[in-house]
């Protein structure tokens, strides 16, 4: 059985990232290690993980304990990032009609007359219920 050691290439055997492989980049004690992808290379994050959650290969990677995800892909031969796409250049503003070129239309607001204000209604009431005693 190979040993849990900084390097060793690993399968995630549970979680999101079941069956993806990564690398042990330090062990946190005997139970738990930090292992990375890295993210851009197999799509796993770099976290803690379970010993028990890995599946340990024959296969070592050489880097230093507490690597960068940028040296361990290095060392797994994964190309790197190209430069960040360029933002786009901002588009031109639309030009609004300033308000004082807008024409106005007055609003004409309409008052309902005294007379045509709805009448009450009177809901009926209900019979009260007798206690039975």
């Amino acid at each position: 059985m190979p040993a849990v050691e900084v390097g060793r290439v690993c399968v995630k055997t549970t979680g999101r990232e079941a069956d993806k492989k990564c690398v042990i980049v330090d062990v946190v004690d005997k139970n738990f290690v930090l292992v990375t992808g890295p993210r851009s290379a197999s799509g796993v994050k770099r976290r803690r993980v379970n010993v028990n959650h890995l599946k340990l290969t024959e296969e070592i990677v050489k880097i230093k304990r507490g690597a960068t995800d940028e040296e361990v892909a290095q060392a797994l031969g994964v190309p790197e990032k190209t430069e960040k796409t360029k933002k786009p250049e901002k588009l031109e503003k639309i030009e609004k009609p300033k308000e004082s070129e807008k024409p106005k239309e007055p609003k004409e607001i309409e008052k309902p007359e005294e007379s045509e204000k709805p009448e009450k209604i009177e809901k009926p009431k209900k019979p009260k219920k007798k206690k039975v005693e």
